[in-house]
């Protein structure tokens, strides 16, 4: 195990300093976002009146993956995400999760902005929930959809993105469930 060890920290540590040397064509990242969109799922209702909706394409998103420019005005890149809209209560709660995995190819206007398109597959879309909300659970097929994107670099290691995903998710003796989003989200490059 202290082999395995050593051997990831001398890998990290040689790609650290040969890209301090020169700048590397592949940059990782991670990111945070939101969305909004698609059909209601379902909608919670609390005791003071209030009530909060779940939506097919809403929620909040979180993205790890890794970015290669191919030249200088054009790059792909490729992530996996996890991609939630839930609510809480104190009796129950409901909760639509899926694990996104894209793939984008993307065209340099100029050192700042760049827009791309590419293709999204979306694994494990599922509804649950719990407690008085309980009896909403639904497994939804995996779906394959597109995606349209800019994104403005503030920094060459902080970028803001805009999106559009055109999604639709299917379950047999279940209508189709329009997941059209957009979603807004920030991006640190390493």
């Amino acid at each position: 195990m202290k082999k395995i060890a050593f051997a990831v920290a001398a890998l990290l540590a040689t790609v650290g300093a040969a890209q301090a040397q020169t700048q590397s064509p592949v940059r990782f990242l991670a990111g945070l976002g939101i969305s909004g969109g698609g059909d209601n799922l379902a909608t919670a209702k609390y005791t003071n009146g209030s009530s909060q909706k779940i939506k097919a394409g809403g929620g909040v998103y979180f993205t790890t993956g890794a970015d290669y420019r191919l030249s200088e005005e054009f790059s792909v890149q490729g992530t996996v995400n996890f991609h939630v809209d839930d609510t809480n209560a104190n009796n129950g709660s409901i909760k639509f999760q899926r694990f996104p995995v894209e793939l984008l190819g993307y065209y340099h206007v100029d050192n700042n902005w760049r827009v791309g398109a590419g293709v999204r597959y979306t694994a494990s879309p599922k509804l649950t929930s719990s407690g008085a909300a309980s009896g909403l659970d639904v497994k939804f097929d995996n779906a394959v959809s597109g995606v349209l994107e800019a994104e403005y670099f503030w920094t060459p290691k902080f970028g803001m993105k805009m999106r559009y995903v055109n999604e639709t998710f299917k379950k047999s003796g279940y209508p189709d469930v329009k997941a059209n989003h957009v979603g807004i989200s920030a991006n640190y490059y390493f």
